[in-house]
């Protein structure tokens, strides 16, 4: 009795190189990828705490009165025009004002050309333990906001700057609400 050709189980030496290099081949794509993932894995949590940063200090501008006279003058908060104020508001603090110690800050308007430099500070002054590598600035201009002329609408634009250039800009609107005192 005659056998049968035997049939051939298993790859042969090209196959397994063939299989080798396709696998090889993914396995660079996909290790690619996780490389990248974990290279930028850092500057999500650097653009979140510069947005925490820029937040923080765009409401706090925006809590600020807006009046038309220095807060410190009798009718702040009954004047309805600049005319009635004996010390009118002008964009940058009043001479003396500072953000973090007396006379402090106390009108939107002061905060114009403000500046944290080197590290990010609390309203007290105190230097925000692992923030030194941030900076922030702020902006006020006036500018209409839809029916709100300029002269009644500032425009505030915080902007910070953290480690490996993350920039974070917002900007926020504060609107003249005159007179202020309620009746």
């Amino acid at each position: 009795m005659m056998r049968g050709a035997r049939t051939q189980r298993g790859f042969t030496l090209i196959e397994l190189i063939m299989f080798i290099v396709v696998i090889s081949g993914a396995l660079a794509g996909v290790l690619t990828i996780f490389i990248q993932a974990t290279r930028g894995s850092a500057d999500p949590q650097l653009r979140r705490q510069a947005m925490a940063i820029a937040e923080s200090l765009l409401e706090e501008v925006q809590l600020m009165p807006f009046t038309y006279c220095d807060p410190d003058d009798a009718v702040a908060e009954t004047a309805t025009s600049a005319a009635g104020c004996t010390t009118t508001e002008a964009l940058g603090p009043e001479a003396g004002e500072t953000r973090t110690a007396s006379p402090q800050f106390d009108n939107v308007n002061d905060y114009n050309g403000y500046t944290m430099a080197s590290g990010i500070t609390s309203i007290t002054g105190t230097t925000v333990p692992g923030l030194s590598a941030y900076s922030a600035s702020v902006g006020v201009r006036a500018a209409a906001l839809g029916s709100v002329p300029g002269t009644d609408a500032l425009r505030i634009t915080v902007t910070v700057t953290g480690p490996g250039g993350t920039q974070v800009k917002l900007e926020g609107w504060r609107t003249r609400f005159a007179p202020t005192a309620i009746f």
